[in-house]
């Protein structure tokens, strides 16, 4: 297996009471943390209208965080393609690969909240067609030196793009998808899959028989980088890890079963909404001491092939010091670990 890297997502969804200036501080003090530990990414995903929640937006995080942590990687995880003007990301993103000299990763993916396709004046039933056509015309602008293309929500008439990307010949894209038509998609439009947080292990494990079939189907080789997300806590007991994770990440997933992300997920794996936690973590959540929370990376990594690990280890409701705490052990005792086991 290729070299082992380890990312974090670290994630700016705080609760309505919470002062959002005091949080960007300790935002800040997590990605230089990261930066100092090694990780080789920071990733930032993307809702909008997201109450109860507090949230800060994609890009702009990653833009300010590029000058706290300058040796990551900064991944836009995942951009809400079908939502958006291809002309206004393709440059969104140039902009983060030029303020962090190269390290942009576009990651997009469809999205699913009604209130946020109405907000944006669009519909679920359009939303594939206007991702394929985005990401088309993102690809074809950050390649070609003028583009003429029609969409069904836009035109480029010769357009030029004002800023473009420093990697050539383009940034990665990562296509993010929970379910089997997304998955295709990603084997046929992207650089690779990133395989979510939400899915159980053993639903992850078969829809990587369809993305590797689909990939044989268009005569596509497997991705050099394989990225997985999982949401992941380590304390040096186990009770102690489940004691401070479970009332933030449940949280979290009571938030977003509202929101309706079991309706994205596989059928047999889109019951997110469960009040039992430990059945709703169960194959989904690696929670521990750093030597079981290794042994899971480790089994989890061998068959998938993932060579590119991004981790959550803070959710709402979550203190600053409890994280950097996370972050410390699982730096120095479980990316040894894992990378020795791969």
């Amino acid at each position: 297996m290729s070299k082992i890297d380890f990312g974090i997502l670290i994630r700016t969804q705080y609760e309505a009471r919470d002062d959002m200036s005091v949080r960007f501080d300790e935002i800040c003090e997590q990605a230089r943390a990261a930066d100092r530990l090694g990780f080789a990414s920071i990733v930032k995903g993307s809702h909008f209208a997201g109450a109860p929640l507090q949230d800060i937006q994609q890009l702009p995080f990653l833009s300010r965080i590029s000058a706290e942590a300058p040796n990551v990687r900064l991944v836009a995880g995942i951009v809400l393609l079908s939502l958006h003007k291809p002309i206004d990301i393709a440059e969104q993103i140039a902009s983060l690969d030029v303020m962090s000299k190269g390290k942009a990763v576009f990651g997009c993916g469809l999205g699913y909240r009604e209130v946020e396709f109405k907000a944006f004046g669009t519909t679920q039933k359009e939303r594939v067609k206007r991702f394929e056509e985005n990401l088309e015309a993102i690809k074809r602008l950050w390649a070609e030196d003028a583009v003429t293309m029609k969409g069904s929500h836009f035109e480029l008439d010769n357009a030029s793009l004002g800023i473009r990307p420093v990697q050539q010949p383009r940034p990665p894209i990562w296509i993010g998808a929970n379910a089997n038509p997304g998955i295709r998609r990603a084997a046929r439009l992207g650089d690779c899959w990133y395989i979510p947080a939400h899915n159980r292990v053993d639903t992850i494990l078969e829809q990587l028989g369809i993305y590797h079939a689909e990939l044989e189907k268009q005569g596509r080789d497997l991705p050099a980088e394989q990225p997985i997300r999982r949401e992941v806590f380590v304390a040096p007991t186990r009770e102690e890890a489940w004691a401070r994770a479970a009332p933030s990440l449940a949280l979290k997933y009571r938030t977003y079963h509202e929101w309706g992300q079991d309706k994205a997920m596989p059928k047999g794996d889109d019951n997110l909404g469960q009040e039992d936690f430990d059945e709703l973590a169960r194959d989904r959540f690696f929670i521990g001491t750093p030597d079981e929370v290794s042994e899971k990376l480790i089994n989890f990594c061998k068959p998938t092939g993932a060579n590119h690990i991004i981790v959550s280890l803070h959710w709402p409701g979550m203190e600053l010091n409890v994280t950097l705490d996370a972050m410390q052990l699982f730096a120095e005792e479980v990316m040894p670990a894992v990378r020795q086991g791969l």
